[in-house]
């Protein structure tokens, strides 16, 4: 523990549990959760802490629901033992690893825990990685709720949903690795990527809206929404401007450009 760390309040489950509840985490809900524990700590038996916190808010009729996948696309993927990207932080690594939790077939993974758990893992893989027929889609599907806990909506696998449901026009060359009669197999792919950034924009639309609920819970900002309303009010605003996710071209970000760049390529 940091110097840092150790001067700042530890929050025990009960505590971060209420700060959920009063936030609006529905029991029963399914709950898609990204998270940075960084920004959260400390919490009371750290990040298995924290799932429990949450999953005690859901209760047993709620699904818990974390981003699994690999960020490796050069190897094959087992879910057995292929650890989750350490993009997703420490919390999304652990959560795959406990006991019931079930974990995607794939590379893009999710990995969730309850009584929808089979129907959000069970698509093959999606390509690209946040189609309708994805674990992001299935979320979407269940009327879920999305919540950012010390992650922004750069973090927002909604809103890549979204931009396939409306059909941009951008797509950058991708590749994974799947298995195929025992041997390892490149399948490439195009896919709606960018640098992300400009999916902060979705704050403004869902405050402006009345959609979106936020406090402090531990030591982080959080963010919690409803999946169809984010994917709503970014159609919304797609729909008038189809690059709305890209920065400027003169912004000098080489992300945004590759896919400016593949318009029509």
């Amino acid at each position: 523990m940091s110097v840092s760390e150790a001067t700042l309040k530890q929050f025990s489950k009960a505590e971060i549990a209420d700060q959920l509840r009063a936030l609006g985490v529905n029991k029963a809900a399914v709950l898609l959760v990204h998270t940075s524990f960084r920004e959260i700590r400390p919490v009371e038996d750290g990040p298995l802490g924290l799932i429990e916190a949450i999953r005690d808010v859901l209760g047993p009729s709620g699904t818990l629901v974390m981003p699994s996948f690999s960020g490796d696309d050069n190897t094959l993927f087992d879910p057995e033992t292929t650890p989750a990207s350490p993009d997703l932080g420490i919390v999304a690594d652990m959560f795959w690893r406990l006991p019931g939790v079930q974990r995607s077939n794939h590379c893009h993974a999710f990995a969730a825990i309850g009584p929808y758990a089979r129907v959000i893992t069970a698509d093959p893989l999606p390509l690209p990685p946040h189609i309708p027929a994805s674990p992001a889609g299935r979320v979407h599907d269940l009327d879920g709720q999305v919540l950012l806990l010390g992650a922004g909506h750069d973090a927002d696998t909604m809103l890549h949903l979204a931009e396939l449901m409306v059909g941009v026009a951008y797509r950058v060359p991708k590749h994974c690795m799947v298995a195929q009669d025992g041997h390892a197999v490149r399948v490439d792919y195009e896919e709606n990527d960018h640098c992300c950034e400009r999916f902060a924009l979705a704050d403004g639309w869902l405050r402006q809206h009345g959609l979106q609920s936020e406090a402090r819970i531990g030591h982080a900002h959080a963010r919690l929404a409803n999946a169809r309303d984010i994917v709503k009010v970014a159609v919304e605003n797609l729909a008038r401007d189809r690059l709305v996710f890209l920065h400027p071209q003169d912004a000098g970000c080489t992300e945004c450009d590759e896919a400016r760049q593949s318009i029509g390529r």
